[in-house]
């Protein structure tokens, strides 16, 4: 396998390396701690696969179109890596349950890697993502293309929650999380890296091509667990008309009531998040959607670059401007998938009912938060 290493590489040489076979690809100035991981990746790759040929694939944005690209395996081994990639200090499900309820789900990472184009939303640049399989305890990363440094895909590293959900730590930016994560919370996708430059590719508004990706690339079940997060008290953000709830449940459903002027209106949906084939057919194909009389500030704010008539809904006050609707109700469900994203960001799927009256990421993150400062409590 070929590791690629470049001094001075640009979004286009990072995913013309992955597509003419590179297993990995690495820009300067080098990580030992990144180089070492990378390589044990390729080697467990290999030792996982056995005498099996991997592939990795491209997507684009426009037209969506994937191509095979041949991956040789090597043998060998590493020794322990001189860190732990991502260890987040998050209490088990026993300590959680207080020994009452516990589970645990196989982790699960990508079988081959993933290539894709695409443009920011609110950038407007062309980007694109390298998805790459992890080893057990890994978690989600964000990593740069051009330098070494990660943010984990982790409530502590939440940036913003203007328009979308951004992760910053030190230089490591990782802007417009929400629709890759829920995809990958719907799949319980727990270990993988992504590589990308700064905004995850809006693609056509909607989740469907992660999708259909994760799907293109298998998943893979590793011999780790991942412990489930019960929730087992009734825990609550209220702010004037918004409100968002999540107490105990058999399952992680979620109940939204979204209420806009016309031609939206009044919207409500109840969704159990069962699979990622229910996901994928209920939920991913709701587009991202938008106001006329936002665009000029979102522009003052140098947000919404990428928002073009294929990619996003736009409303004004009588109609919708672009595009028929995929759902009656697609805008309630967009705002569940949204949802579904926020609350992969403790890195462990949650077992419990969310209630959502008018609420968007603010009030996901700030109930994240909560739900974080019970389990700690709970651990001591």
């Amino acid at each position: 396998q070929v590791i690629m290493i470049s001094g001075h590489a640009t979004i286009s040489t990072a995913m013309t390396s992955v597509k003419l076979g590179a297993f990995d690809f690495i820009e300067k100035p080098l990580s030992l701690d990144i180089l070492l991981l990378t390589i044990r990746r390729a080697l467990d790759r290999q030792k996982n696969s056995s005498s099996v040929e991997g592939s990795g694939k491209v997507v684009t944005e426009e037209p969506f179109q994937y191509r095979k690209i041949s991956l040789e395996g090597v043998g060998g081994e590493l020794p322990d890596l001189p860190f732990e990639p991502q260890r987040q200090a998050i209490p088990s499900a026993q300590k959680v349950a207080k020994g009452k309820r516990t589970s645990s789900l196989p982790q699960r990472t990508l079988k081959q890697s993933m290539v894709l184009y695409g443009t920011g939303l609110h950038s407007g640049k062309k980007t694109g993502l390298l998805l790459q399989p992890l080893p057990p305890h890994s978690g989600i990363l964000f990593g740069s293309i051009s330098s070494d440094e990660v943010v984990p895909a982790h409530l502590d590293f939440v940036q913003t929650t203007d328009f979308a959900t951004s992760l910053k730590k030190g230089r490591a930016i990782a802007k417009t999380v929400e629709h890759l994560m829920a995809v990958l919370h719907a799949y319980h996708i727990t270990n993988l890296m992504v590589k990308m430059i700064e905004e995850i590719p809006i693609m056509d508004g909607s989740a469907s091509e992660f999708c259909k990706m994760v799907e293109e690339a298998g998943v893979e079940e590793q011999e780790e667990r991942a412990e489930e997060l019960i929730i087992e008290r009734r825990i609550e953000i209220v702010n004037k008309n918004k409100s968002l709830i999540i107490e105990p449940a058999e399952t992680f459903s979620i109940h939204f009531f979204l209420d806009y002027p016309p031609p939206i209106g009044q919207q409500t949906l109840d969704f159990v998040l069962e699979s990622g084939e229910a996901f994928k057919n209920q939920i991913a194909p709701a587009r991202t959607f938008g106001f006329v009389k936002d665009i000029e500030m979102l522009n003052r704010m140098g947000l919404g670059g990428g928002g073009r008539l294929h990619n996003i809904i736009l409303v004004d006050n009588e109609k919708i401007v672009n595009t028929e609707l995929r759902f009656q109700d697609e805008f309630v469900r967009h705002k569940i998938l949204d949802l579904i994203g926020d609350f992969y960001l403790l890195n462990r799927p949650i077992r419990g009912k969310v209630t959502a009256h008018l609420t968007g990421h603010t009030e996901n993150i700030a109930l994240m938060k909560k739900i974080q400062e019970a389990t700690r409590e709970k651990e001591r």
